[in-house]
Order: structure tokens, then C-alpha cells, then sequence
């Protein structure tokens, strides 16, 4: 079957007895182009332990568990899981778990060996799930994924620019972030209201922090970015305890850091965010 041909994609469905879910955020991928360019990014070899969200009716599966040495999918619609699970019934290199990304936890999959996420992400959750990988204590070492248009913009924006913020500075402070291909709705079917766009992430480690030290990066920025409009240093002024910083000492800082005292919290890169963590945590 070409799980690629809108026909039959639709005829398969019918088939089972499934209505795509726009809760659910089934919208099939049935470009051929788009799929190459998805596995390619990825860079797979047989020793590769790979972990896909959402995978639907497996045209990404398919290839994934050719060229993967393991293969962990993850499928919240039950009919879906229980279609794969009987598809790849003899090919115990794929394990196909029927239940809710957002509530499994990415250490616990695939033994604690998945090192590679590659997904069409669910449109609605996606932007949680990616957040609950990076948060992990192992995240993986490369994702492939498409994600929304918006979503893939905030991922590669540029410091101080209008989409950087909170998901940038999360996800940058663990990996290099490169758009790879922006995704048209007629790729996939039904068609979504929107553009998609293929990102490739990289793990690097250029920004480690010790526990206590990420702990607080993790809710300094949360609570910056919560009122990214005002001034860093009026943000920290008024901070709740354990994240407040004085006027003065945080001007001091700003200005070591070559920033103007009235920067706003879009104006920090993320080694800003790690070593104003350090000083608060200090």
C-alpha cells in the first residue's frame, strides 16, 4: 500500500472505520518528497534506537523501521495503535505503545535507549511534548521533526527578535536548531489551516548547569518571559522569592554583560539565562 496516495490513504481509513480527528490532530502526510526529506534529516543507521510520536497510519514507520535498529512509536488513537501493533506483529524490532505521549515518559521508553525522536508531531500537544523531551533527564541526541510553521519559527528565532522567547531559549539552551524545509498544507491529508515545517535539532553541550543551577533556570525564565514586556531589572525587583534580584545589582549585571539596564528578557541569549541563574542560585 502507498500510504503516500490520498486515495488510498482514504480508502484504508474507510477501511477502519476512522474519521481524522482534528482533536487529535490527524492530518497524514502524504507527500513522498517531504517524507525523504523528513528521513534523510535524520541521518538513520541500524544502530540507531528511535522513538516517533503520533505515527497514525506508519508512512513514516514504514521507513523508520527499515533503516532504524530499533523502533519505538507511540500512538494516542487506540484503532491506530491497534492497526500497527497487528502490522508490525512479526517485526519485534518495533514496539508500538497505544496511549497519550504526554503522559509517558521519554527515559522510560524503549528501555532508556531511544538516543533519536523523529515524528510528525500532533499539531495541538506538540509544543508540550517537545518541552517534556528537552526537560527529560536524557533528552535525545537529534530530533527531526514537523511541527507548525509558528511553532518551528520560535525554535530557530533570532535573539531579541519577535518570535524568540521562552521555547527558543528552552530548547537552545540543549540544541542547535535548523529549519529544514517549510511544509505546505497540501502535503498532507485532510489539508491543516496552516504551514508545517521540518526542524532538525541538534544536542550540544555548551550550556551545562549543575541541578540546582537548571532548576532555577528553568523558573527564572518561565517567570521573565511571563511579562517579556517590562524591563529585566523591574522583572527581578519584583520577582517572587528565590528569583528576585535588587535594582542595582541587576543593572550592575546587565551592564557586565554589555546589555542596557532597561533590556527586556528577549534581549538575553541563553548563556545570559544560564549565568543569571548561576548568580541567583549563588
Amino acid at each position: 500500500m502507498n500510504l503516500t496516495s490520498p486515495t488510498q490513504v482514504r480508502g484504508l481509513l474507510d477501511e477502519l472505520g476512522i474519521h481524522p480527528s482534528r482533536a487529535l490532530g490527524q492530518n497524514f502526510l502524504i507527500d513522498a518528497n517531504v517524507l525523504r526529506i523528513l528521513v534523510d534529516a535524520a541521518q538513520l543507521t541500524g544502530d540507531d534506537h528511535v522513538l516517533e510520536v503520533g505515527p497514525g497510519l506508519g508512512v513514516l514507520t514504514e521507513v523508520l523501521a527499515a533503516r532504524a535498529g530499533r523502533l519505538v512509536a507511540v500512538e494516542k488513537d487506540r484503532r491506530l495503535a491497534a492497526y500497527l501493533t497487528e502490522r508490525y506483529a512479526a517485526t519485534p524490532a518495533v514496539e508500538i505503545i497505544s496511549g497519550d505521549m504526554l503522559k509517558q515518559r521519554f527515559d522510560d521508553l524503549g528501555d532508556g535507549q531511544l538516543r533519536k525522536l523523529v515524528a510528525n508531531l500532533p499539531y495541538r500537544p506538540g509544543t508540550r511534548i517537545l518541552v517534556d523531551v528537552v526537560r527529560s533527564a536524557v533528552p535525545p541526541d537529534l530530533m527531526v521533526l514537523t511541527v507548525q510553521r509558528e511553532v518551528a519559527d520560535r525554535l530557530v528565532a533570532a535573539v531579541g527578535s519577535r518570535d524568540y522567547g521562552l521555547l527558543g531559549v528552552w530548547v537552545g539552551r540543549l540544541y542547535d536548531a535548523e529549519l529544514v524545509k517549510v511544509v505546505s498544507p497540501t502535503c498532507f491529508w485532510p489539508a491543516p489551516a496552516v504551514n508545517s515545517a521540518i526542524v532538525r535539532l541538534v544536542r550540544h553541550d555548551r550550556h551545562t548547569l549543575a541541578s540546582q543551577d537548571e532548576a532555577m533556570f528553568y523558573a527564572l525564565t518561565r517567570y521573565a518571559f511571563s511579562m517579556r514586556r517590562k524591563q529585566l531589572a523591574t522583572v527581578l525587583r519584583k520577582g517572587p522569592a528565590g528569583l528576585q534580584m535588587d535594582e542595582a545589582p541587576s543593572h550592575d549585571w546587565l551592564k557586565a554583560e554589555g546589555l542596557p539596564v532597561t533590556a527586556r528578557p528577549q534581549a538575553l541569549g541563553v548563556a545570559c539565562w544560564c549565568r543569571l541563574a548561576c548568580k541567583i542560585q549563588s
